[in-house]
């Protein structure tokens, strides 16, 4: 048997479905703090949607699976308006349906969905319960998805969920559910499946198992500067499995043809451009920011919308006239609004800077964002955002190191250029742990306990503050290879 999950799974690649029902127990599927995250608020959003519907009959999940559809087929026999997770069986194949509200022309299916909109994955994922309901001889007028509301802003305005009616989508590929079905339950009775990789591994979602399948080799097209998971298919579809195999009239962006240089020639690229494209970074006293968020897909926080990004946490370095530098930092405690706090700090360490440097554009969105939110602060903040000058753009037009992978992200860079600044040591190591984190402590902090709590905010400054430092280096270094 297989599940609506297991259907997707299947959708998405043969191999992946194979691997997750014959190694459940791999490396790769272990669920880390992100993925228990996204189930949490997953089952907020589930527990929401139910709640528009009165009166419904819910199918427990801990029954077995032939328990669920024997309380399913009874609660439609005694005439329930609406069951939620009913559960059915056809074909090998089982679902368990969202929402189900009975109508004078049929049943109105409604997958609830935590996306902020609908999207593609969401039509074979309704045509598969549709399709078993069919089976089943359950009649259907409507199919929605029920997704989180982009207009939505906490705590009234608006509706946090929307409709969307994909009836018609859906109706155009259930003819095709029987084949597809019956084709995974062959594929999982038999070996591993020999499936290319292509565009597919990563959409709709990043397969657990690329690692597998991908080559790691440097030269690997996949390794191009910005090519993307879509073009490097396409480059392997022409034929194109190297950056080695690239036409020589390729039409590449400039540093995407400093990476061939660099590729070919095994070392060190810079540009004699380095040396001006620094010079706006001469004024001081200068400051490094970086910023860690909190994102939730129902929003807690006044005039926030539904995934939005809020500033949570800061780390902030600032270089004295004798060489050395000072580090200010802030990260949030309790559930209430953390924003203002954030902005008073930010205003507050960052007031004698002349210039503030980040990697990326992030910083400038953050402080935008909070500008809004705190608008008594409006003013101070969006004199900060004049001060920022962003790093990233100087070592994307300048400079090029083979170990960078195609990639100019701050975790790529730092090995290649600065050693010496590593995260490795590090318990949080990226951005959406960091995030969830902050949402633990921030908003379920009465479960952690307080040794726990302790050692969590530890870390958080941890990261955060190896981000900026690591920052102050590699301007460092890229002066002296100015110089």
């Amino acid at each position: 048997m297989i599940t609506k999950t297991d259907f997707m799974y299947g959708w998405q690649c043969h191999k992946l479905l194979w691997w997750r029902r014959h190694e459940p127990d791999a490396v790769e599927l272990q669920p880390d703090r992100v993925l228990q995250d996204l189930f949490d608020q997953g089952n907020l959003v589930g527990a929401l949607a139910r709640e528009r519907f009165a009166g419904g009959v819910l199918i427990r999940h801990e029954a077995s699976r032939v328990e669920r559809v024997r309380l399913t087929a009874d609660a439609i026999v005694a005439g329930a308006k609406v069951v939620f997770e009913g559960a059915f069986i056809a074909d090998g194949v089982f679902v368990a349906v969202d929402v189900l509200v009975r109508g004078d022309e049929g049943w109105h299916l409604i997958e609830v969905k935590s996306a902020s909109g609908q999207k593609d994955q969401h039509i074979p994922d309704a045509a598969v319960q549709a399709w078993v309901l069919s089976r089943n001889g359950i009649v259907l007028s409507r199919i929605d998805i029920m997704h989180l509301n982009r207009a939505y802003r906490h705590p009234d305005v608006g509706d946090l969920f929307a409709r969307t009616d994909v009836s018609a989508d859906v109706t155009r590929i259930v003819g095709e559910m029987p084949e597809l079905t019956s084709r995974q339950l062959q594929v999982l009775d038999g070996p591993l499946p020999d499936v290319r990789i292509g565009r597919h591994c990563f959409e709709p979602y990043d397969c657990p198992f690329m690692k597998r399948c991908w080559p790691q080799d440097p030269h690997h097209i996949s390794r191009l500067y910005n090519v993307g998971p879509v073009k490097a298919a396409g480059y392997m579809a022409a034929g194109i499995h190297r950056i080695d195999d690239l036409a020589p009239d390729a039409k590449l962006p400039w540093a995407a043809r400093r990476q061939l240089r660099a590729l070919a020639s095994r070392r060190l690229i810079v540009e004699p451009t380095l040396t001006g494209a620094l010079d706006a970074f001469d004024a001081g006293p200068l400051g490094f920011l970086d910023f860690e968020t909190v994102s939730r897909a129902v929003p807690v926080w006044p005039e926030m919308a539904p995934w939005q990004h809020a500033a949570a946490q800061f780390s902030y370095h600032e270089s004295k006239s004798d060489g050395t530098y000072r580090h200010a930092a802030h990260l949030a405690e309790g559930p209430q609004d953390a924003r203002p706090l954030v902005a008073e700090r930010l205003v507050e360490e960052t007031r004698h800077a002349v210039r503030v440097v980040t990697y990326s554009a992030f910083e400038k969105t953050q402080i935008r964002a909070l500008a809004a939110a705190v608008p008594s602060l409006a003013v101070e903040l969006r004199a900060l955002e004049e001060k920022l000058i962003d790093l990233l753009p100087v070592v994307r037009d300048n400079v090029y190191h083979p170990d960078f992978l195609g990639s100019f992200s701050l975790k790529s860079v730092l090995p290649a250029l600065v050693p010496d600044v590593t995260h490795s040591d590090l318990v949080i190591v990226n951005g959406l742990t960091a995030s969830v984190e902050i949402a633990r402590l921030l908003f379920v902090a009465d479960r952690i306990p307080r040794d726990e709590r302790q050692r969590v905010r530890k870390d958080l400054l941890d990261y955060c503050e190896r981000d900026t430092w690591g920052t102050v280096r590699l301007l460092e270094v890229l002066r002296a290879m100015a110089g």
